[in-house]
């Protein structure tokens, strides 16, 4: 029985750690945290998982709250206007649902069941001289912890990273009370809210410790005006910052968000981080060699709503090249080989997510004006949400789009 050590307890190490458990390794999993203090802690992101990732959490029945969760049946997109109105406005329905399961309740249940399941954990925080000595009692050693010391070990790679500064001030806030959307009363859907030269609002239905709830989401420019949370206001204060910045910028969504409070005290978070990608592989101080997945790798801006869903795709991809791998060693070409196969999906997510980061361009204003008259359109685009390696085929390129809404028109 191979004996493998993944450090981080999130979207990604924890899906490698109970299907790796489920095909007989011997899996040891690191957390900073108890389920109780997850449980009791604040909220960790947005985490809006489309189809082929909730696809991998039912192929190893691993979806023990999809029958609880409120499903996401589409996207909508909104555009201010210079004059305060929405110049665009439309909603298209995804082929599969969406949903939205609150961190604190997903991993403090998976790691409850890991352990249920005879799986071993050590509750504490790892640093690079702690890993130096547990890492030589292991075949393989995964990072899956994308914040603290041990994301030092992977190197960044520059020309594959843009950004030296974060792109966007976050803040969030999961509510109740939030009224629907006049225009579809029956559907429950993001809203994607677009500010030009300001920001954007995301409104993302989910299910949190008190039941189904709506997450308020803006990501502002930085400097911007949607940039006023860098001195980390307390809840209550943080929900009414958003709410009027909702009534200022986006007034449509404002209307039905004006009565909403706060699922819980620890229910809000604001902050930023750095797009980046990394090498796949860290070396210890002892020469030991350690695989990168997920965030540590790839971490990108939350605009395009990708974070989870590359988590879940990294550990189904990890899996399969560690059940291909056999008994032969996890060695450092192993590592780089299967970083380059999970990249092949994901390079194509971070260059969408950066592209949207980026003041946008003359062809794709046309495809989201187009999309609200031709409902081809609305549909590929909200739909590569789930996969989005299809935006290289006409979203990215000016040709290609221009063909494509020919082709459509």
């Amino acid at each position: 029985m191979r004996k493998i050590l993944i450090v981080g307890a999130g979207q990604s190490g924890l899906q490698l750690a109970l299907t790796l458990q489920e095909n007989g390794y011997d899996v040891t999993v690191m957390s900073a945290r108890t389920p109780d203090e997850i449980r009791n802690g604040r909220v960790m992101s947005t985490q809006g998982m489309f189809h082929e990732a909730l696809q991998h959490e039912r192929d190893h029945k691993l979806n023990l709250w999809e029958d609880e969760c409120v499903n996401i049946d589409g996207l909508g997109v909104s555009v201010m206007g210079p004059e305060g109105n929405r110049i665009i406005d439309w909603f298209a329905e995804l082929d599969h649902y969406a949903q939205s399961v609150d961190q604190r309740i997903k991993m403090s249940g998976w790691l409850e069941l890991f352990e249920e399941r005879s799986g071993k954990v050590i509750y504490h925080g790892v640093t690079t001289a702690d890993l130096n000595k547990l890492g030589e009692m292991y075949e393989l050693v995964i990072v899956a912890a994308g914040k603290g010391e041990l994301v030092q070990l992977f190197d960044r790679i520059p020309e594959r990273s843009p950004f030296t500064a974060p792109q966007r001030a976050l803040s969030l806030a999961y509510v109740h009370g939030l009224e629907p959307r006049p225009e579809h009363p029956d559907k429950n859907a993001v809203r994607f809210n677009i500010v030009p030269t300001v920001g954007e609002l995301f409104m993302i239905p989910g299910l949190t410790l008190s039941g189904n709830c709506d997450i308020l989401f803006f990501e502002g420019i930085p400097g911007g005006p949607l940039d006023v949370f860098g001195d980390q206001p307390k809840p209550r204060e943080l929900l009414g910052r958003i709410l009027e910045l909702m009534k200022q910028f986006v007034p449509w969504e404002y209307e039905r968000a004006r009565n909403v409070e706060l699922t819980d005290e620890k229910a809000t978070l604001a902050g930023g981080y750095t797009p980046v990608v990394r090498e796949p592989v860290g070396e210890l101080p002892s020469g030991t060699f350690v695989l990168g997945m997920a965030d540590v790798v790839v971490a990108n801006d939350p605009i395009t709503g990708q974070g989870s869903n590359n988590a879940a795709r990294c550990a189904a991809v990890y899996l399969d090249e560690i059940l291909k791998r056999g008994d032969k060693p996890f060695d450092r070409a192993w590592m780089q080989q299967t970083f380059d196969t999970y990249w092949n999906y994901a390079q194509h997510v971070t260059t969408w997510t950066n592209a949207m980061l980026m003041p946008p361009p003359e062809h794709v204003l046309e495809i989201i004006g187009a999309a609200g008259q031709i409902p081809a359109v609305a549909r590929r685009f909200v739909n590569g949400f789930t996969d989005p390696s299809d935006f290289q085929n006409w979203f990215l390129d000016p040709e290609k789009a221009k063909a494509y809404l020919a082709s459509v028109a």
